[in-house]
Formats: C-alpha cells, structure tokens, sequence
C-alpha cells in the first residue's frame, strides 16, 4: 500500500511509470504512414502520420491507459500524439492556421465500461501540448456513430472498410463548429486505415477540410479469424482501425 504500482510500460516493481517507459512513446521518429497488405487503399484515406510502432512499452502503455484507466498515462501518449499531429501540419505547410483535432469516437458502451473515452482524452492533452509549443490547436468532437460495428479485430483490409462504411456522422448542428480551418483526425492506433477513411469521409460529407490524420501508433494487420459478431468495444473501427 505504501508503494507505487508496478510501472505500466516494463512491470518494474515501485513505480506507477519509469523514465525510459515515460519517454517511449515518443522516442522514436514521427513517421508518415500507409497500410501494408491494404491494397487498394480505403477511399477517403488522408495522409496518415504516426509517432511509432505499436510494440513492446507503446503498446503497455496504451492498453493500460485504454482498458486500464491509468489516466496519468494519458500525458505522455498525448504528447506522443502531438508530436504526430505537428509533424502532419509542417509537412502540409498548415502549421499557421489554427488546427482542429477531432478524435475518432468510441462506442458509448465502451466509454461507459472504461469510464472515460482514452482518444478524446489523448486529444485534449495533445491539443494543450501543441498550444505549449506555440501552434493554435483545439479538440472539435463532432464525429458521431450512425450504428454498430463488429471487433475489427482478425478481419481482413477489405471487411474492415465493409464493416465501417457509412457508420460515422457528423450531426447537423455540430458542422458549423468545423469552420475553415484545417482538420486533423486523432486516434490512438492505426492498422489499414479504414476508420480513419471513414471519419475523413463523414468530415467531408459536411464541408469540413481534413488535411490528415494523427496516431499514437501504427500496428501490423493481424492474422484473419474467422467471423466476429460480437459488438465493437473499441473506437468505431475496434482496437485495430
């Protein structure tokens, strides 16, 4: 009871995170990313920039911050993600303009489990990490699921953009809060790109400006499974967009 838990990255015994765990998300070089094996790509699909590889402590981290609620994990994914989301704007050269960050949505089921909704949580630490730093940014959460999804989890490029066709929204009385400005799509994981593609489409649908997309980590496609029917408990796309 003293002492801290075991850190959430390595397991190192009396710390709640140690230094070098603390430090990884962002570690390694912000990359711009495309699916493999996602041929041909998802319609919609912007520009893709991740802050690393879904593996080893990135990936602790996230499932600990995402099915764990450790909320204190949330500072450095959320930097991680705002070190995406700046190299996204300076490589389109839209670093002046005021950016809004709109997280991909999870599921209500999922937020009420979890107790928290982790992506629009790493977007809002993002968005203040960038202000620090002196680039206009804020969350935009207008993006809404129109129905349910299955575990995107084991289902091939072409069922996961199947699954998620159509199943994003953008209210009407939430599209005049897009305004000119660029759109930056956050979430924590990518995989083929289909919920990004998705979430880009519904943006546009109303006029909104999306000039790319922002992630925590990009993942490998997993193996194919065989057929899910149990609900998504993820974000739109599952733990695997």
């Amino acid at each position: 009871m003293l002492l801290s838990a075991e850190c959430a990255g390595c397991g190192a015994a009396r710390t709640g995170l140690c230094a070098r765990c603390g430090r990884a998300p962002g570690a390694g070089p912000v990359h711009g990313w495309r699916p493999t094996g996602a041929e041909p790509y998802p319609p919609w699909l912007p520009p893709v920039y991740a802050a690393g590889p879904y593996a080893d402590e990135v990936r602790a981290l996230l499932l600990a911050h995402k099915e764990r609620g450790a909320l204190r994990l949330a500072r450095p994914l959320g930097a991680a993600l705002a070190g995406a989301v700046r190299a996204l704007l300076s490589a389109g050269g839209a670093v002046g303009a005021p950016a809004l960050l709109v997280p991909v949505p999870s599921a209500r089921r999922a937020v009420a489990a979890r107790g928290h909704d982790p992506v629009h949580r790493l977007a809002r630490v993002a968005a203040a990490e960038l202000r620090r730093g002196g680039v206009s940014a804020r969350v935009c959460a207008v993006l809404r699921p129109r129905r349910a999804v299955v575990d995107q989890a084991g289902l091939s490029p072409e069922q996961r953009r199947h699954n998620v066709d159509g199943a994003l929204r953008v209210p009407a009385a939430a599209a005049g809060l897009l305004g000119a400005g660029p759109l930056v799509l956050v979430d924590d994981l990518v995989t083929t790109g289909a919920t990004l593609a998705e979430a880009a489409r519904a943006l546009t649908a109303v006029g909104g400006r999306v000039v790319g997309a922002a992630v925590v980590a990009d993942a490998p496609l997993p193996a194919p499974r065989g057929p899910c029917e149990r609900p998504c408990g993820e974000s739109v796309g599952g733990p695997d967009a």
